[in-house]
């Protein structure tokens, strides 16, 4: 086997803003395998609030060897290897996970969701992302998802009311917020989120910072809405840590570090009685095919990162008005 990598710059439609700050482009890695003629495709999608970036993901990749497996079907055994060439490093390893996957489903020749024994047509509806920004975009962004039934709106400013109340005179469709650990303390994000539930907001998402989760459970028990673990957890090992705290978590595989922990993490919080959604970072048709693989399994998607970009280079998993539609294309479905 051969792990082959690159650079890709994904620039984005709008400006993206979150309470961490903004960005025009995302700087992902695109992975390659290749055995026996087969080319399995992953994606590295850094973060730095996970303390990645291109060059760390790149100098991780550079240590794998993998001619010393005898082929990607060896998927147990090779993940463990790479779990041992350092700490961290999830979308790295998210990475070969998904390349691995991508290989195993065209050697196969089914898609991912046949692999698992799921139904495509209980893939959720996928929310559309806005943005923190100034009232006169955010209006345009609004109109441009008039298609979406669902948003998802960044909040966690000093705007955050009129945000709500912009997006609010534009359009009914149901509304999810994400704070991004925004609200400082358990009693403005308590003030919040009461507002929020006047305004028909379905649920919130990491209101307070990660390791603020005696305030998140305090918080929880106080208000009406579900409340979603995003930066609170990224892998299995986390589940039973935040799940007093949260009704749900948010799943990605840039977090966790591939296909394989998010299966196990979603049958755990589910074993767990919480809700699970499946999320993402701002990543091409390569990323979000592969956590797209698994949406059946999910209550809530929120899969939109390469709808935010404007030079995908590969074709995946299709959005049809928010509607996850999984192809019978083989491993990822990928048509690239």
């Amino acid at each position: 086997m051969i792990l082959r990598y690159e650079h890709i710059e994904l620039r984005l439609r709008h400006t993206f803003t979150i309470t961490r700050g903004s960005r025009d482009v995302a700087n992902n890695v695109i992975v390659r395998i290749d055995h026996d003629g087969i080319t399995g495709i992953g994606e590295a999608a850094p973060s730095g609030r996970y303390d990645e970036s291109p060059s760390t993901v790149a100098a991780f990749l550079s240590k794998i060897d993998l001619s010393r497996f005898r082929d990607p079907f060896g998927l147990e055994e090779i993940l463990r290897y790479v779990e041992t060439l350092g700490q961290g490093n999830f979308s790295a390893k998210a990475s070969v996970d998904i390349a691995l996957h991508d290989w195993i489903g065209k050697r196969l020749g089914i898609p991912l969701w046949r692999y698992w024994g799921l139904d495509d047509r209980r893939a959720p509806v996928t929310s559309l992302t806005i943005g923190i920004d100034t009232p006169e975009t955010i209006q345009q962004k609004v109109h441009e998802a008039s298609s979406y039934p669902i948003l998802k709106v960044k909040l966690g400013t000093a705007d955050d009311r009129d945000i709500i109340a912009t997006i609010r005179s534009i359009t009914k469709a149901t509304i999810r917020v994400d704070a991004n650990e925004g609200w400082r303390s358990r009693e403005e994000a308590l003030d919040k989120i009461l507002w929020l539930e006047s305004q028909g907001v379905e649920f919130v998402e990491q209101p307070m910072p990660a390791g603020c989760l005696e305030d998140i459970a305090w918080l929880r028990g106080k208000v009406h809405m579900p409340l979603v673990a995003d930066e609170s957890i990224s892998t299995l090992a986390d589940i039973y840590k935040v799940k007093d705290a949260f009704d749900g978590i948010n799943i990605k595989l840039m977090k966790c570090g591939g296909l394989r922990e998010a299966l196990k993490m979603i049958h755990a919080a589910k074993a767990a009685g919480m809700k699970v959604m499946l999320g993402c970072m701002i990543e091409s048709s390569v990323g979000i095919s592969a956590a797209a693989q698994l949406s059946p399994l999910a209550d809530y998607a929120d899969l939109d990162g390469n709808v935010l970009i404007v030079n995908d280079p590969f074709d995946g998993v299709r959005n049809d008005r928010g509607r996850l539609v999984l192809t019978d294309r083989a491993g990822l479905g990928l048509n690239s």
